[in-house]
């Protein structure tokens, strides 16, 4: 069942997206060759917690830790551990914080020094693709619209879109109907409403879109071992568009960034 919010819930729930935001936007000065995902995660939790809120996903479903850290070829849900990243690395970095009763989930591939070309380019892709498809979630238009919006940018480019993980509903439950898969039918699915709000968050491949599955449970990697990328935001249906919730701009601030692709889903003024 679709949960439908409120304005005030919206921006609660705002406030919930923006810590993980924040979150993200600490942890891109110390993304770099020697760290590990340990050592970021563990900064993660105390930022988190120092915000008043508590790590979204830290025992959820028995998940150990605060991030979810893929590097390379997983595509989520890798768990941090003491391995040091290397120059040429990419690493997704998933993050969830619950605060005032509500979640923010969203995510995000960092480079980790220098990456080569192609890699640089799935990112750059899947990045755009995640922007493509937060324009088709607006009132009266359907899951299918996202899924496929998402699904031609990529595959136009030669990518591979995973099935078997999707993005989702958000709210009081981390996890709330509907599924928002990367691909589909435009048309198709369940239709958007005023008040609903999803975490959109393409999971593009360099090639195949086939995946496995780790013994730990948890870490989804690549059938060929090619690299995965990873970037999702949480969206609110405001007025009948499109209102990011989330936001990258504290990455590009610390990245040294310039865009305006967020703009145009963002009525609230963001102060860095």
């Amino acid at each position: 069942m679709i949960t439908i919010k409120t304005l005030e819930e919206i921006e609660l729930m705002r406030e919930s997206a923006l810590i993980v935001s924040k979150t993200l936007g600490m942890l891109a000065a110390e993304v770099k060759p020697g760290v590990s995902t340990l050592q970021l995660d563990t900064l993660a939790e105390a930022f988190i917690r120092d915000h008043g809120a508590e790590p979204g996903f830290l025992g959820l479903y028995d998940f150990p830790n605060t991030l979810c850290m893929s590097p390379n070829a997983q595509v989520v849900h890798g768990i941090p551990n003491k391995d040091a990243l290397v120059e040429g690395d990419i690493i997704s970095i998933d993050c969830g914080a619950l605060k005032n009763g509500f979640y923010g989930d969203h995510a995000y591939t960092f480079e980790v020094g220098e990456i080569d070309p192609e890699t640089k380019k799935l990112l750059e892709v899947t990045k755009q693709s995640l922007y493509e498809g937060v324009g088709q979630f607006k009132a009266g238009n359907r899951v299918g619209d996202v899924g496929y919006a998402i699904q031609k940018y990529t595959e136009d480019r030669g990518y591979g879109v995973v099935r078997e993980l999707v993005g989702h509903g958000l709210g009081r439950v981390m996890h709330e109907d509907p599924e928002m898969p990367n691909y589909g039918k435009r048309g198709r699915g369940k239709k958007f409403t005023e008040g609903m709000v999803v975490a959109i968050e393409p999971m593009i491949n360099m090639g195949t879109k086939s995946i496995n599955q780790l013994n730990d449970g948890w870490t989804i990697l690549t059938k060929d071992g090619k690299p995965s990328a990873h970037f999702e935001h949480d969206v609110a249906i405001v007025n009948g568009k499109p209102e990011l919730l989330s936001t990258f701009k504290y990455i590009d601030a610390a990245l040294g960034i310039q865009t305006d692709a967020e703009d145009e889903f963002r009525s609230v003024p963001l102060v860095l």
